[in-house]
């Protein structure tokens, strides 16, 4: 009986409790890159088949194809902020925000809603960055929103990403209950 006891002593012991998975790598690698890439590419091509201000209509008065370049923020906010300073408040912003999701994402308890939704979030955070960093401070915007002469902003797809990906949260806080 002691034998007994002494070699179960020495066996190792197997916990079933599940091991904590980021879903980090896999919402990386499912919804934040392929987003960035389909931002930088839309952005690479308007600009290399359209001249700035062109605007091509997709369903006319209601949806057009419009290059622009905004230095500022979302809605063209900071403009008017010299441009040195707006830069790179805009780059610290961004990175910060940036640097924020990935541990938010990093420590969530797995893949949900939410976890899903700091991913788009990223996605846009990150090309929009890319932009300013890479093409002089400015985001290259190129989706048109109006009905005739009321417009909405121009935007892009880092834009859609960041709104979709806000929005989600924001539901979800309001109709998740809590734990």
């Amino acid at each position: 009986m002691t034998s007994e006891i002494a070699i179960a002593a020495a066996e190792p012991r197997v916990t079933t409790q599940r091991r904590h998975r980021s879903p980090l790598f896999p919402l990386l690698g499912l919804v934040t890159i392929p987003i960035l890439i389909l931002d930088q590419a839309s952005k690479l091509y308007v600009s290399a088949h359209m001249s700035l201000y062109e605007s091509i209509p997709v369903i006319p008065n209601w949806f057009d194809i419009t290059y622009t370049r905004n230095p500022g923020a979302a809605f063209s906010m900071f403009t008017n902020l010299p441009a040195w300073f707006r830069g790179a408040f805009l780059a610290t912003l961004a990175s910060v925000a940036i640097v924020v999701l990935i541990v938010l994402i990093a420590r969530s308890d797995g893949v949900n809603l939410t976890s899903f939704s700091y991913a788009l979030i990223l996605a846009g955070a990150g090309g929009n960055l890319f932009d300013r960093v890479v093409r002089g401070w400015q985001v290259i915007d190129f989706l048109r929103v109006h009905y005739y002469d009321l417009n909405y902003p121009v935007f892009n797809v880092a834009d859609s990403s960041i709104s979709v990906g806000v929005t989600v949260v924001l539901l979800a806080s309001l109709f998740t209950k809590e734990k």
